[in-house]
């Protein structure tokens, strides 16, 4: 679904995109959520393409979100989480607006190359990688991984010797995350010298540094905690003898609204008392939802019903263990809404309801 601007006409020719049907609605019509909902009912009827659960892309919406990214942190460059939602279509349009990508595995990183992405925009963004995997990165030129341990020094000094490695460090403490992304990867403070040693000796050289203060951080006070630590670990490296450093990666878990706005001040804050210095890094972070979330509209189909007095149960044709898995790992609340419209003569009366996925697991309970 676009809208007329011209960077979305340019986005119809990006690769993932070219070819794709798409349906053109006015901007002022994509507010209406009976836009979308009209175009999703024609899309499920008997006679439209839909044989199962789907998705409606917005393409102006991803356009949007990439150029409010761009606003709001004008020198941080978006390296898209693409564990976050890997359609094709998403990631060619994110490559054609300029972002880099951030890719957590080898098949991440053939979605991304398929799609023309150049591999000098790719994050190995990974700090355990399976030896065959960072053989795979150096095959098609990727040289930029995370590390956080000795063993992976040894491992990519093995396997890829021309790759650059970005230090992972733990980000401070963050009660207000939703998911503490700190507790499996990164380094602690008394662990920098001896793993920049370990590079050092290994000839690798140590490009940068990279944090993740959580997902959905409400504490916004931790990126700059996190910027000033980082900071640190560059100086430590000049230290000792090392070459200049030049990334910075801030991380992700972003999430759209007010948040992001008092994120990207103190970020933005940080950066210009921490690294304001150092011009020549480059600063780079690792959106996903913030790009891709508000943009997907999902369409699932009643399979199945079943009541009990008052209560009303519902199967639906996808679930926790399929494109709504984000309700088991992200704590993640859908609105659902009937995308049918009531038939004349209906009651329109609510009832207390449960949404089920389509497995014979309990567990796969959409809402």
């Amino acid at each position: 679904m676009v809208g007329g601007s011209r960077m979305v006409q340019a986005v119809l020719m990006a690769p993932g995109v070219k070819g794709r049907k798409v349906a053109a609605l006015k901007r002022d019509e994509l507010k209406r959520k009976d836009a979308v909902t009209g175009l999703m009912r024609s899309i499920a009827a008997p006679s439209g393409d839909a044989r199962g659960a789907f998705f409606v892309l917005d393409l102006a919406e991803v356009v949007d979100r990439y150029n409010g990214w761009r606003s709001a942190l004008a020198d941080v460059r978006p390296y898209y989480a693409v564990k976050c939602n890997p359609e094709p279509a998403l990631l060619g349009t994110l490559a054609m607006l300029g972002a880099g990508f951030d890719c957590a595995s080898r098949r991440e990183i053939e979605a991304v190359l398929a799609l023309g992405a150049k591999p000098g925009s790719i994050v190995y963004a990974n700090p355990c990688m399976a030896e065959a995997d960072i053989a795979y990165a150096e095959e098609v030129g990727v040289n930029l991984t995370t590390y956080d341990s000795e063993e992976e020094v040894a491992k990519v000094k093995r396997c890829h010797p021309g790759c650059e490695l970005i230090l992972r460090i733990k980000g401070p403490e963050n009660a207000q995350t939703k998911i503490d992304l700190g507790t499996k990867y990164g380094a602690h403070a008394d662990e920098v010298v001896p793993l920049l040693r370990a590079a050092q000796r290994a000839g690798l050289n140590v490009a940068g540094v990279s944090f993740h203060v959580g997902d959905s951080a409400a504490r916004t006070g931790a990126y700059r905690e996190a910027i000033e630590a980082a900071r640190g670990v560059f100086d430590t490296a000049a230290a000792l003898g090392m070459p200049p450093m030049r990334v910075l990666d801030i991380g992700g878990g972003f999430k759209a609204g007010a948040i992001f706005d008092d994120a990207a001040a103190v970020i933005n804050s940080a950066l210009a008392r921490y690294f304001g210095d150092l011009p020549s890094v480059e600063v780079i972070g690792e959106p996903g939802r913030i790009l891709a979330e508000t943009a997907f509209t999902m369409a699932a189909r009643v399979i199945g019903k079943r009541t009990r007095g008052e209560v009303r149960e519902y199967w639906i044709d996808d679930g926790v263990y399929g494109a709504l898995s984000c309700v088991l790992m992200d704590h993640y609340v859908p609105r659902p809404r009937p995308l049918s419209a009531t038939r004349a003569g209906d009651s329109e009366k609510t009832y207390t309801s449960t949404v089920f996925g389509p497995t014979c697991d309990s567990r796969d309970e959409v809402w």
